[in-house]
């Protein structure tokens, strides 16, 4: 049972929160409406932060009382704004009237005992309400197929993935709804993101940055999002984007062995390390041959969210994930190096956290980096696979770079392998 020394805190903690979210938004408002004749506002920075502290008030008083009670006094401090806002014919804007209908709401939800996501909030919308100038050019930049682009986007991820069922069905139970379509999310999320760095920074830094991004978190959805661009003829450098997300693949590989399988770091290096470094060169010299784009965000053509691409690496998964399954269960404990392998080559980082799993004594260091690297060669395969199918003879120069960096790798296992004979 709490102390009346704490409940007294407590409440001065909750009222001093709807008074600061007021605060805040009224700052704002004040600076923002500086110039603007006297009387001609709705409400400024001592009314906003009375509004905010009266709403934590109205909380605490239907705690005390009657729910019924913060509702009314809620309604009483709302009407005035809405007179205040009809009988200023000068001011045009909502946003005051908005600003002042969220102070109160921020001080009702502080005084229901959640001061720190009032505070919050508040913040964020202070924010919000301060780059208004920037958000306004923003929205002066975008044309019909940026705003549709968004929209087919906010579908994907808003509208259908929350709803599906987060759990395993069909052969060996390999198959979650919800993971599969997380992929459709990821794939045609790169994609999008390509687009708006593109609209932002320009074409060829747009892909850049994508890669970089993307390759740190899945190089294969990364390789299926530009081998498309390929194939339908854009210009940019979407080939040194696919070798470069592939270097930076590298990299996030060997920080994970180092974090969750340090024991395994030397031999994994000495074998990816050189391949990582192909990997890298090959993209500078793509992107030195790639043709020049205007660096002032220039709109790239096409559809930034293709759904058909997307499905199809996702049946390429579902494939996958119900091989893995057959090789576990039908092979037992031989079947390890067979499902890491199968596995490793849609997603690298589950045979990693696979091998962090293994008692230390299940395997040998320099047996678990071969079997690593060579999870990587099987989704370098598949990234080469990937680009040739879906940029067809546009995608030579991407998959000979990566075929290089796996030539290089399968290099590095076969010495690997060898020392570990001798």
């Amino acid at each position: 049972m709490s102390s009346p020394v704490g409940l007294a805190a407590a409440t001065l903690l909750e009222l001093g929160a709807g008074f600061a979210a007021g605060l805040m938004l009224g700052i704002q408002r004040g600076w923002q409406q500086r110039d603007a004749p006297d009387g001609s506002r709705v409400a400024g920075v001592r009314t906003f932060t009375l509004l905010g502290g009266a709403g934590a008030l109205a909380a605490l008083l239907g705690t005390l009382l009657h729910p019924l009670v913060s509702g009314i006094v809620a309604l009483a401090l709302i009407i005035p704004l809405l007179v205040g806002y009809l009988g200023r014919t000068a001011e045009r804007s909502i946003t005051s009237l908005v600003a002042g209908v969220m102070a109160v709401s921020l001080g009702l939800v502080a005084g229901s005992g959640m001061p720190a996501l009032a505070v919050a909030v508040a913040a964020v919308a202070t924010l919000i309400l301060s780059l208004r100038e920037q958000l306004h050019g923003f929205l002066d930049r975008l044309d019909r197929q940026d705003v549709q682009a968004f929209a087919r986007y906010a579908v994907i991820v808003g509208a259908v993935l929350p709803f599906l069922p987060d759990r395993s069905f069909g052969p060996y139970g390999a198959w979650n709804p919800f993971q599969l379509w997380l992929v459709v999310v990821l794939v045609t999320g790169f994609s999008f993101a390509g687009y708006i760095a593109n609209r932002l920074v320009g074409a060829s830094k747009g892909t850049l940055a994508t890669a970089v991004i993307g390759g740190a978190y899945s190089s294969t959805a990364v390789t299926a999002s530009l081998s498309q661009r390929l194939g339908g003829g854009d210009a940019g450098p979407y080939a040194a984007g696919i070798a470069l997300a592939s270097a930076v693949m590298y990299v996030r590989v060997i920080i994970l062995v180092a974090v969750l399988t340090p024991s395994t770091l030397p031999s994994f290096v000495s074998s990816v390390g050189p391949a990582a470094l192909v990997g890298f060169a090959a993209a500078a010299w793509l992107w030195k041959r790639s043709p020049a784009e205007d660096a002032g965000g220039s709109k790239p053509p096409g559809n930034p969210i293709e759904l058909l691409p997307a499905f199809g690496f996702v049946a390429i998964v579902a494939a996958g994930a119900v091989l893995t399954r057959w090789a576990q269960a039908g092979f037992g404990q031989s079947g390890i190096a067979l499902s890491l392998f199968i596995t490793g080559s849609f997603d690298v980082d589950a045979s990693i956290v696979t091998l962090s799993q293994l008692p230390v004594e299940a395997v040998a260091r320099t047996v678990a980096a071969i079997a690593l690297a060579g999870t990587i060669v099987a989704n370098m395969a598949l990234k080469i696979a990937v680009t040739l199918a879906n940029a067809r003879g546009r995608g030579a120069s991407a998959a000979i770079a990566l075929f290089a960096s796996t030539l290089v790798l399968g290099g590095g296992i076969a010495l690997a392998a060898l020392r570990m004979g001798n």
